[in-house]
């Protein structure tokens, strides 16, 4: 999701840090151990019936929602990112508006009959699912990842980022306990306490582990890549902002302003770079700045440039899902108490201008251009340095500038005048609600949908005959046109030829021959009885 993920967050702990080769092995045998019960949970739950594996999910979800503030807090404390009501939101949309959206799900015995083709569809689990959660969005994403891959009557085990460990094995074990209250067999679900790289890794190459779901930093989505086993990993997403002439203006600044500071902008579909069309980009400015937006001058950019980023281009876990005054005590620099975002004028896009990467924090980059053809070229290169397939923001009410976007930009989610964190995840849109948002090929996921049930539900298809085979099928083998012709068939080039075809023994010769292999052989066996060489 996010180069956050990637790298060593607040409460990290690496196996030499925290008890040597210790914390590995107990990592290690923890995974092999969750998977081993898991496969056998989940061999059982197999055969649960649709009421019993909704009666199951339903109590799951229940039970985080009502959790979710409590939950929260712990996330924010914990990792020490975002805002606690904000984490809330997130935690109870995971819960209940993820629910909602797959409870009429089938997945169980026949999904479906297409009487007119032969076809019926039945249900069918994956397995033992891997779940690889990120540090930016603990909760919501484990919570999620329970609900739909229960919901196709797998097993989920939660691999969770070492700086958010403890929500992550608390909302689990939440679940878990509600879940077997209603009928779910021990430890179907279940969270590695014990969490290192190396159990991480044992945990996804295990061989009860049927597919890996990961969300994390892109190393750790590489990493289950190259497992060997099934997987869907997502990429970061580096989302940039058109704001068209035809745009309700105001409208646009609330909600751009509002979605990047929600959750202090850990959702890896927040808003990174507006771009804005020139004609009304100083009013888009003036709205933003009357909504809680800061813009820093070139040195407050390079400054906040060098604390966010890492020569190699990384960003700094110190700085992600920090407010605009922490921010601003780490980077030398003051900013006004009501400042709810910082904003910083880019002069182009790629490595020579840093803030034009993703930054899961209070951070926004701002270019203007002319017309919405040069609009649509500054997204395309925002997407492609570090967002391609993931997703877009468009603000405008000229429906052909819409459809040109969502036709030419190469991205999967495109929302449309409302905010990039709730919109792409489908909390204020129509696309499937879910936390963990796939970019397709382009970013280097096996499809580009939001993840939800569907993806962790084998179908098996029953097809009865519709037509007869031709009856070209049925005929006998012969000589192909232009193949080869048998040898008897074939002309000569002279006696003694390469075209001559060879003749076989007559029947005599072969009686013979027999004759003496019968004789030669009632020898061999009498000499054997008789005691001599065998």
């Amino acid at each position: 999701m996010s180069r956050a993920d990637a790298a060593a967050g607040p409460g990290d702990r690496t196996g030499s840090e925290a008890g040597g080769l210790d914390l590995d092995l107990r990592s290690r045998q923890e995974a092999r151990d969750r998977a081993v019960a898991a496969r056998e949970a989940q061999r059982a739950f197999a055969w649960a019936s649709q009421e019993q594996t909704d009666r199951v999910c339903a109590a799951m979800a229940q039970a985080a929602c009502a959790a979710a503030p409590r939950l929260a807090r712990l996330a924010q404390e914990e990792t020490g990112y975002g805002v606690a009501a904000h984490k809330q939101v997130k935690d109870e949309f995971a819960s209940r508006d993820v629910w909602d959206s797959i409870a009429d799900v089938p997945t169980v015995g026949v999904l479906r009959r297409d009487d007119a083709r032969g076809l019926m569809d039945i249900g069918w689990p994956v397995g033992v699912i891997a779940a690889l959660t990120p540090s930016t969005n603990p909760v919501s994403t484990a919570i999620f990842k329970v609900l739909v891959g229960v919901k196709a009557r797998n097993a989920v085990i939660v691999a969770p980022h070492p700086a958010a460990r403890r929500c992550s094995a608390e909302v689990v074990r939440l679940m878990a306990e509600a879940g077997e209250a209603a009928g779910m067999p021990r430890g179907l679900i279940a969270c590695l306490e014990h969490v290192s790289l190396a159990g991480s890794q044992e945990l996804m190459g295990h061989y009860a582990t049927s597919l890996i779901l990961a969300t994390g930093g892109p190393g750790m989505v590489r990493a289950a890549h190259s497992t060997g086993k099934p997987a869907i990993g997502v990429g970061p997403g580096n989302v940039p902002v058109w704001v068209d002439r035809s745009a309700d203006v105001g409208k646009a600044a609330r909600d751009l302003v509002d979605s990047k500071a929600f959750d202090s902008s850990v959702i890896c579909a927040t808003e990174q770079t507006v771009v804005a069309d020139a004609p009304i980009a100083g009013e888009l400015r003036a709205a933003m700045a009357d909504h809680g937006a800061h813009w820093v001058d070139a040195a407050g950019s390079e400054a906040l440039a060098r604390t966010l980023f890492r020569p190699d281009g990384a960003i700094d876990p110190g700085t992600v899902g920090k407010t605009p005054q922490q921010l601003a005590a780490l980077a030398g620099l003051t900013v006004p108490a009501h400042a709810r975002i910082l904003v910083a004028d880019l002069a182009g896009v790629g490595r020579a201008h840093p803030l034009s990467r993703e930054k899961l924090t209070t951070v926004l980059g701002f270019m203007v251009a002319d017309g919405w053809r040069a609009g649509c070229e500054r997204a395309i290169e925002l997407l492609r340095f570090g967002g391609d397939g993931h997703s877009l923001v468009i603000h405008a009410r000229d429906e052909e500038v819409v459809e040109a976007f969502g036709l030419e930009k190469p991205a999967f989610r495109i929302v449309v005048n409302t905010w990039g964190t709730l919109g792409a995840i489908g909390a204020t849109t129509g696309v499937m609600p879910s936390m963990t948002l796939a970019p397709g090929g382009l970013g280097g996921s096996v499809v580009s949908d939001n993840i939800t049930v569907h993806h962790l539900l084998n179908v098996k298809r029953v097809a009865t005959a519709t037509a007869a085979p031709p009856a070209q099928a049925r005929a006998p083998a012969t000589a192909e046109a232009g193949a080869a012709a048998p040898a008897d068939a074939r002309g000569t080039s002279g006696a003694g030829g390469a075209g001559d075809r060879a003749e076989g023994p007559d029947e005599a010769t072969v009686r013979e021959v027999v004759r003496r292999v019968v004789a030669a052989l009632g020898d061999e066996a009498a000499t054997t009885d008789r005691g001599g060489p065998p």
